[in-house]
Order: C-alpha cells, then structure tokens, then sequence
C-alpha cells in the first residue's frame, strides 16, 4: 500500500531523510518511533504529499503529490501539533467531512464516544479549543469516516485514561482494514498498540522489526493498588488514571486500566515502587489474571 523507494529530503543544507526505503501493508500496525529530529514527522509529510522530496513515494501506486485529492481521500490523519485554524467546530466537521464524502454525524459521534460534545461547541473557533479538546476533534475527524490509512503522530497526547481507552477500542475496529502509522518519540506509548516497529535515527531507518501482535486493544484491566502508607503524590497520579479509594486510610486503589495502556501505566507505577505493597491486574472480559501480586 506505502512505499517509499530511497527518499531523501533536504533543508538547505540540512539532509533530514537519507534514502528511505519502506514498505508498509494493509493489517501493519507501525509505530515509527525515535528521538526528536531522527525524521519521523518530515517522513509523514512526505507521504501526505506536503513536502517535495527525492526518490519516490506512493499510496497505491500514486505518488501523494500528483494525486492528492485521490491519496488524501485514503487517510485519516491525527497531527502531533493542532493547526491554528480559526473555523468554528460546525464548520470544521462539515468541511472535513465533505472533503471525504462522509457523514459529518460519524465524526460528531466519535467525538461524544471520546468525552467531546461537537455540538454543544459547534460555534466555538477551533484555535479557543483546549488541548485535550482540539486532539479529540481532529481523533474523531480522522475516525470518523472510511480510510484506508490512518496516520497518527503521538495521537494519545492531552488525552485522559478513558479517552484513550475509547481511542484503542476505535482503533481495534479498523486494524483488519486499515495500515496505521502511528509516530511517537517513546516505544512504551505505542508498543501495545502495534505489529511492527520502525526506528528511526537522523534520517535512517536503524531498525525495521515485526512484534508479537498479542494485545486485544479493546481490552481492559481491571486494577488493585495496595500501598504501605498514603501518599498524596502517589494519590493524585491514580486519580488521573480514574482510580478511586474505598478505606479511610486511602491505601487501596482500584481502577481499570486499557490493555494498549498497561506498559504506560507500569511505567507510572515504578515512580513510587517503594509504596507499593501489592499489584493485582485481571482482564475485565474473562477475568484472566495477567499480574501477580507481590507484596513487600
């Protein structure tokens, strides 16, 4: 479906991209992954026709620039930084949805699955937008309609626990039909969400490497935290993840956490390792229990 054949991409005298080549199928969940400045986001904008480049690119076998009504019609795209753009929501979702002849409903529906009601901010200007807000518009604008590639850069950014729990469940439903490009400078927040990495550094693919595909990413896990004692700091980041306390002494948490979400969320936990006095993961589904509990 994606192929790029030695594409290089100058600045001046600044060589971003040093003969690419990829190739990327319908089913492949990539995560491009790399530090700041390896060409991750100047790859993506080759493909999506933005930039002029050398070598060659193609989305079935069109190059993105010569036919980009064509190309762009095929892709949903999630970019890492929202455009300033000043057209109220109604608008935005009206005129996105007509570039793609999808129904403007399908992208107000996702957004309301992500905790964003589009048509209570209808008159609002994009740009006013928060954050969190913006990324789950542009989320259910590239969601919400046919495509048979989604590009994604860092898309779970500004996004709270359950949104992006809805954000993997969404992207479940297309991993069949769908390729999916999805860029992030830390492996950790995609790793779960894909069936092949690609890493780049300065401008060169230095790693190209099918993973194991063993996370349903519509799963949940339902979570207990013990702690040796109460701490305020340790409370506030489980009450981010939308944990919640029963015992007066706060030291037992509990929450569900999406499966894509677990290395994230271990991650998390490893901060305040010494308060830890258990950890009990089971699938919400079948009630597999995929942690042990440890207790010191």
């Amino acid at each position: 479906m994606i192929q790029f054949s030695n594409v290089t991409k100058k600045f001046r005298r600044n060589e971003v991209l040093k003969g690419i080549d990829l190739t990327i199928q319908r089913g492949h969940r990539v995560a491009l992954v790399g530090s700041n400045g390896a060409g991750k986001t100047t790859l993506i904008r080759c493909l999506l026709g933005e930039y002029n480049c050398t070598g060659s690119v193609t989305i079935d076998d069109m190059n993105p620039r010569e036919f980009r009504q064509q190309v762009l019609s095929k892709v949903g795209f999630v970019p890492q930084l929202p455009p300033p753009l000043r057209m109220p929501v109604g608008q935005l979702i009206r005129f996105a949805s007509s570039l793609c002849n999808a129904d403007p409903q399908r992208m107000i529906d996702v957004a309301k699955q992500l905790g964003f009601d589009a048509l209570q901010f209808k008159h609002q200007p994009f740009v006013k937008l928060s954050g969190g807000q913006k990324q789950k518009l542009l989320i259910s604008i590239a969601l919400g309609r046919d495509s048979e590639l989604l590009v994604m850069d860092e898309p779970a950014a500004n996004l709270d626990p359950e949104a992006r729990h809805i954000l993997f469940k969404l992207l479940a439903e297309k991993q069949k039909t769908s390729a999916m490009l999805i860029s992030s400078h830390r492996l950790d927040e995609v790793a779960s969400l894909v069936n092949r990495v690609v890493e780049m550094d300065q401008g060169k693919i230095v790693l190209d490497d099918e993973v194991a595909d063993l996370v349903d990413m519509s799963s949940m896990l339902l979570c207990s935290i013990s702690m040796i004692r109460h701490e305020d700091a340790f409370a506030r980041a489980l009450t981010e993840w939308g944990f919640k306390t029963e015992d007066d002494h706060r030291t037992t948490w509990k929450g569900i956490v999406a499966g894509p979400d677990r290395l994230r969320f271990l991650g998390m936990l490893s901060r305040y390792a010494a308060l830890l006095a258990g950890i009990q993961m089971k699938e919400a589904g079948e009630q597999q229990q995929t942690g042990v509990e440890n207790v010191g």
